[in-house]
């Protein structure tokens, strides 16, 4: 179980007003980035509690230190091809904000790749376009070291209406 801090250090040292740090992390050979803010821990996989009729995607639910974290599988949510789980599978726990309240959630991805200072305007208006992955999900697209980076819009992946609950966390 890795803190977020262990990966990236002293966040206090980002003081340019016009860049943010994103995590990034690999599905599928493609590279993802959040906004590594909203990351509140790295957990190695383990086994999660399945629940009886939610989406596919929805891999289950694990206690973490008292709060029930449902699990989404990134692959399946974007209806990617299933892999075994492997030892760079990690979950991501992430602060999903919604309407009404913020909760915790997990995301199953490949591995964790790296964080990065992104600039605010190196980060691009992502092209509609009819692919695996709904555009409604990516608010950007960035040029990491010479490779296509998805910003991915963490809000609109995790608030679907099948995946909306009641429970608030403070």
């Amino acid at each position: 179980m890795s803190n977020i801090q262990d990966i990236v250090g002293d966040l206090d040292a980002l003081t340019d007003e016009n860049a943010d740090q994103y995590l990034t992390f690999i599905l599928a050979g493609e590279e993802y980035a959040i906004d590594i803010l909203r990351v509140q821990e790295i957990k190695g996989w383990d086994k999660v509690t399945s629940l009886p009729r939610t989406p596919d995607y929805l891999q289950g639910v694990i206690n973490l230190r008292g709060t029930i974290v449902p699990i989404i599988d990134l692959r399946r949510r974007f209806n990617l091809p299933a892999v075994a789980y492997g030892p760079t599978t990690v979950v991501i726990v992430l602060r999903v904000f919604g309407e009404s309240h913020d909760r915790i959630m997990g995301i199953i991805v490949d591995a964790v790749s790296d964080v990065h200072n992104l600039q605010h305007d190196a980060i691009r208006v992502a092209p509609e376009m009819k692919n695996s992955i709904d555009s409604h999900f990516v608010s950007g697209l960035t040029t990491i070291n010479n490779k296509m980076v998805v910003v991915m819009d963490i809000d609109t992946l995790l608030n679907s209406d099948d995946l909306v609950g009641e429970e608030e966390v403070a």
